[in-house]
């Protein structure tokens, strides 16, 4: 049996007690989850999320790149745009995690191989330091103009080993951060 007839028999399960056709548009939590592909790492598991709770983007390393930077601000917008007059609070969490594949991003050697080879730059989800790289993260969100003042981020380090996670940066609004600078 594939992968995708596993999947398909998964969801006859599922439709079953499916009872969840009106959830709104906005997320309950009105929260989106950025975080890495690994599938050790699913936020639905971690966070305990149910369907309708939050956005979950996935994408190498669980970091801030320019495709991830677009959805989140457009997911924002249009947020801000069914609140109306006074946008609700948006909360943004970035969620890195240990021993993550990314971590390999970080060797020159491989930079310059998939480079080559694939024409894949990974320098922008190379992680060194998860610490650093998640600030770094948090920055990039302060640093860019389109980004909505009223988004409120935070960043999270999921540990692979224990299940628990460590808050690296407190919630903070964008417009704060700019404000600190």
């Amino acid at each position: 049996m594939s992968s995708t007839q596993v999947l398909l028999a998964r969801n006859e399960q599922f439709i079953k007690s499916f009872d969840q056709a009106k959830l709104p548009v906005i997320p309950k939590l009105r929260a989106v989850i950025l975080a890495c592909v690994d599938a050790r790492v699913d936020p639905s598991h971690i966070f305990g999320l149910e369907l309708g709770d939050s956005v979950v983007i996935r994408n190498n390393g669980g970091r801030v790149t320019p495709s991830s930077l677009d959805e989140i601000i457009a997911l924002a917008m249009l947020v801000a745009m069914m609140d109306g007059d006074s946008p609700g609070p948006f909360n943004l969490v970035l969620v890195q995690h240990t021993k993550c594949g990314a971590e390999r991003f970080a060797d020159p050697h491989l930079q310059s191989m998939l480079r080559e080879r694939a024409g894949v730059d990974v320098s922008a989800t190379a992680i060194h330091d998860h610490h650093e790289a998640l600030r770094e993260d948090v920055n990039r969100l302060r640093d860019d103009p389109r980004v909505p003042s009223f988004i409120t981020v935070s960043a999270l380090l999921y540990d692979i080993d224990s299940g628990g996670i460590e808050e690296v940066v407190a919630p903070v609004a964008v417009e704060h951060l700019r404000l600190s600078r």
